[in-house]
């Protein structure tokens, strides 16, 4: 609607400006024609009375006679005279003529005072200059109201889409529009997000199935490795093959719970929010990977950082992001945790930077092809930051990789999308 009142401006200036300069050239000429037409009419009542014996008197500055020579050819011209009724100097358009009348030669030249015309052109164009604004001023009013009244169900509707969550069951509130195409579009509207609301809950209700449907069998498969592990006596090669079996399942069923975290994460299922301390649980994860690692973990408190999230998201953040430092942290040297001004950093050990560092954060992704992984710990921890409006950053620093993420970019009117 701006843009079309916008249009609107800029196309009534321009016509405007166009028709006035056309307008005053063309009352300009109309004028000068009605002046040299005024001219020669009394030059003729001039040579009428010459003809008939007449000697009409001169009429400085309008009317002067003179006896000539020779004759010339007329001309017409604008000049400036003296005019003693003014008692001033004045313009004026001047016709001369030289005709022969009764074997004698006469100049005639007849005057009419020009600024009277002008002062006419300008009131002319004045007067058009203020009939125009004003019908510009209430015809831009009245389109601008007009066009307000067309689009307010469009911006209405509009609004309503900008409001629209897949997790509210309530249908979309659409204002109908006596445009064909409006009342079109809302149609449109409604059947497409009534069908994205079936196709979402079809697609939760079937991830959420499968997932259920497959910890049950992962869970007895394990349960009957394990005891015939545990229960019969195995040969090398026999125990080594379940073992792997063992280590299979056990990638499976983690692959499961993380594709499973990933699809609520996505659906936007986490809507719980409290205060967290992520230093305190830092340290505390720290102190548990120091029972079971052989890496060292050092942590470098400068500050304490405080989030607003669900705690679950929260542990499993930043069990991900040590976890993944440990997993691949080269030589088993040491991993070193910092926290400074809202930004949580981890550093491990690396020869060499990674080759595809845009990729980190893809599903499935692996940098090295023979470490068996998910592939999906540092997706969740980006699906984390992004719902939430973290930023997480990658550099590789003098030797070491450091994954940075900084808990004050987001603002606290960030509200989860949907």
């Amino acid at each position: 609607m701006r843009k079309a009142s916008k249009s609107f401006l800029w196309a009534s200036m321009l016509l405007m400006v166009l028709s006035t300069i056309a307008l005053f050239f063309y009352v300009r000429w109309l004028l000068e024609k009605e002046v040299e037409e005024e001219l020669f009419s009394a030059e003729a009542r001039i040579e009428s009375a010459l003809l008939a014996g007449q000697h009409p008197s001169s009429l400085a500055p309008i009317i002067e006679i003179n006896e000539v020579d020779e004759l010339k050819t007329a001309f017409t011209k604008d000049t400036v005279i003296f005019d003693p009724s003014q008692d001033e100097m004045e313009l004026f358009r001047e016709l001369s003529t030289y005709k022969s009348i009764n074997s004698k030669s006469y100049k005639i030249s007849v005057r009419v005072l020009v600024v009277e015309t002008n002062q006419i052109l300008w009131a002319i164009i004045l007067s058009y200059m203020v009939i125009i604004l004003l019908v510009f001023v209430f015809q831009f009013y009245l389109n601008k109201s007009n066009n307000k009244k067309i689009w307010n169900p469009f911006f209405h509707n509009l609004e309503q889409m900008k409001k629209f969550s897949l997790l509210s069951k309530e249908p979309l509130q659409l204002l109908d529009s006596e445009i064909l195409e409006f009342s079109e579009l809302n149609k449109e509207i409604s059947q497409l997000t009534g069908k994205v609301r079936d196709d979402y809950e079809n697609l939760k209700q079937y991830t959420e199935d499968v997932s259920h449907e497959l910890q049950t069998p992962l869970a007895i498969i394990q349960a009957k490795i394990e005891n015939i592990i545990n229960g019969q006596s195995l040969t090398e090669i026999q125990f080594n093959q379940l073992a792997s079996i063992q280590k299979d399942i056990q990638r499976l069923t983690q692959l499961n719970k993380r594709l499973a975290l990933l699809t609520k994460l996505e659906n936007h299922q986490f809507t719980h929010r409290a205060s967290i301390d992520i230093t305190d649980l830092i340290a505390q994860i720290i102190s548990n990977f120091n029972e079971i690692s052989t890496i060292s973990l050092t942590f470098e408190k400068a500050s304490n950082i405080m989030a607003n999230m669900d705690p679950y998201l929260a542990e499993i953040l930043c069990n991900n992001i040590i976890s993944n430092a440990i997993k691949h942290s080269s030589h088993g040297k040491p991993i070193n945790i910092e926290s400074k001004n809202m930004v949580l950093s981890v550093y491990n050990y690396g020869a060499t930077s990674i080759a595809n560092p845009q990729q980190l954060f893809t599903r499935f992704y692996r940098e090295n092809k023979e470490f068996k992984s998910t592939g999906l710990g540092l997706a969740i921890v980006k699906k984390i930051c992004d719902l939430y409006g973290y930023d997480i950053t990658y550099a590789y620093i003098n030797g070491h990789h450091c994954f940075s993420i900084d808990f004050g970019s987001t603002t606290s009117t960030r509200k989860l999308s949907s």
